[in-house]
């Protein structure tokens, strides 16, 4: 079955044949779920209808009517989430999975909805702050309006979330007045083409608001403008090559960029074996590891712990990851399901044979796993792996193996421990787990600059925390450096960026217009 995309508000097929395009296949039987293929598709035109259409309807609209939009697809979702459920098995999803990933995305549109009608003005554009003074008088003054770009945000989302990333760029993207087109991951695109079937069904946005591409986007790139923005998730070698692209270079293209990183998690000096908070700690890497089959961009894949609590951690977390059970997502005990297909297991397995080279597997074998109601040589399947490394090796700093594997790290004394979470050269996340204050406010300063969110985990906070790799709506989440440079979420001000932000230089009669107009 070839994959439909959908354009100028209408689904169209590809002009090319099944056998030539790219096939998707079940992550946990093998079998053909789907064929994708962009051929024949008219993306200029598409373009156009959603710059001329869908950009002119959301424009006109305020922010607090833009918001009753993310609360009609919201409500659309959620009446048909089972259907999506379902589907999320084919992708190696258990239940919980697909709950992170659907409910995930139904709860950024709402708390999206809530946020505007509270902090933004029931009006299309923004003006912000108190007037400056710019002459002696009181009658030239300056102001900054915020106003919605007459361009489009081209998506281009990873696999490992299909229903949440295009959802939560799809929130900002239309309360910031800006029409989406989707471009979805191919070994998930079914996933997302079913959402937008739902959303389009519902018959709840502006005609052009919303466009899906199934296939290859790499002609859209030539396509995009001074007003557009392209929002990226994916690897840091792609999102390198976007910036370099010729056609974004020489129009200046907006290129927000969330790439792959090497997540950390740094265990305190003060924290020793068998206290909560070190069984907490336990908890949170096995979590980080199995979630998704460990497929988040923030899942941590470095673990810094004392050297002297180097084995206590090495036998904890082992001894947590040898009661997942893994296999069908739909069979009952099912902990771990399968990563999104074979070629992502094998592109795990070289990333941990590589790291294991400057250490050793202390638990999971990356060639064998025993696995429930599936042929683990169909299915893309693996065991949870976890590897001791030398910390001054510099794969495990550089190297991130996409699926259920993490390097334990035995670090020297505090600074040791600052240095190598700098290795990964930027992260979306990660996390210090500990009780003394100094220690933990000196580790925030250094460690900063180096990521885009700090979960700071202690014996307070540790039975409330959403947890490592949650990103939240109201937070930022990007990162620095390998990370993307990029930015999404962080509430109301994540949707302003998305705006075009011009000084006004005026009389104070002609800036009350804006504000009441």
């Amino acid at each position: 079955m070839l994959l439909e995309s959908y354009l100028q508000d209408t689904w169209a097929a590809p002009t090319t044949t099944e056998a030539s395009a790219a096939d998707v296949h079940d992550a946990v039987t093998g079998e053909l779920v789907c064929r994708v293929s962009s051929t024949g598709l008219d993306l200029a035109a598409a373009f156009d209808h959603a710059r001329r259409a869908g950009g002119q309807a959301l424009r006109v609209l305020t922010f607090h009517q833009r918001a009753d939009l993310l609360d009609a697809v919201a409500a659309a979702v959620r009446a048909r989430r089972e259907e999506l459920y379902a589907l999320s098995t084919r992708a190696g999803a258990t239940l919980a999975d697909a709950r992170h990933d659907v409910d995930g995305g139904i709860r950024v549109l709402r708390d999206y909805a809530t946020r505007t009608r509270t902090e933004l003005p029931d009006a299309p554009h923004l003006l912000e702050g108190p007037a400056e003074r710019l002459a002696r008088g009181e009658d030239f003054l300056g102001v900054h309006l915020v106003t919605p770009s007459p361009g489009l945000m081209l998506q281009v989302n990873a696999f490992n979330f299909p229903v949440w990333a295009p959802l939560e760029k799809l929130a900002q993207a239309l309360l910031a007045g800006l029409p989406s087109v989707i471009k979805p991951a191919s070994p998930t695109a079914y996933l997302t083409e079913h959402l937008v079937r739902i959303v389009t069904d519902a018959g709840v946005l502006p005609p052009g608001s919303l466009q899906l591409v199934v296939g290859s986007a790499r002609p859209a790139l030539d396509l995009l403008q001074e007003q557009d923005i392209l929002s990226f998730t994916g690897s840091a070698a792609t999102a390198q090559t976007l910036r370099t692209h010729p056609n974004l270079v020489a129009r200046s293209v907006r290129l927000n960029a969330e790439a792959d990183s090497v997540n950390a998690i740094v265990l305190a000096q003060d924290v020793t074996p068998g206290t909560p908070l070190f069984e907490a700690f336990v908890r949170e890497v096995v979590t980080e590891m199995t979630v998704k089959a460990g497929q988040k961009c923030t899942a941590i894949r470095r673990v810094l712990v004392p050297r002297e609590h180097e084995a206590a951690t090495l036998d904890a977390v082992a001894s947590e990851l040898a009661g997942v059970t893994i296999g069908n997502p739909a069979a009952e005990g099912v902990r771990m399901g399968a990563v999104v297909s074979l070629a992502q297991r094998d592109d795990v397995r070289r990333a941990v044979r590589r790291i294991a080279e400057s250490g050793r597997l202390v638990h999971g074998d990356p060639d064998k796993v025993r696995v429930v109601d599936a042929d683990p040589q169909r299915g893309a399947f693996l065991d949870t792996l976890l590897i001791s490394a030398d910390p001054d090796a510099a794969a495990p700093h550089e190297v991130e193996p996409f699926g259920p594997a993490a390097t334990v790290l035995a670090y020297r004394d505090t600074a040791h421990a600052m240095a190598l979470v700098a290795r990964g050269r930027g992260s979306l996340a990660a996390s210090l787990v500990g009780d003394d204050l100094d220690w933990t406010t000196a580790f925030v300063r250094e460690a900063a600059p180096w990521h885009g969110r700090l979960h700071l985990m202690d014996s307070a906070n540790m039975t409330q925390t959403t947890g490592h790799g949650s990103p939240l709506p109201a937070l930022r989440h990007g990162g620095p450096g390998r990370a993307g440079g990029g930015s999404e979420m962080a509430g109301t001000r994540g949707v302003l960026d998305l705006m075009q932000r011009t000084a006004l230089q005026a009389s104070p009669r002609l800036l009350d217009t804006f504000r009441t107009k």
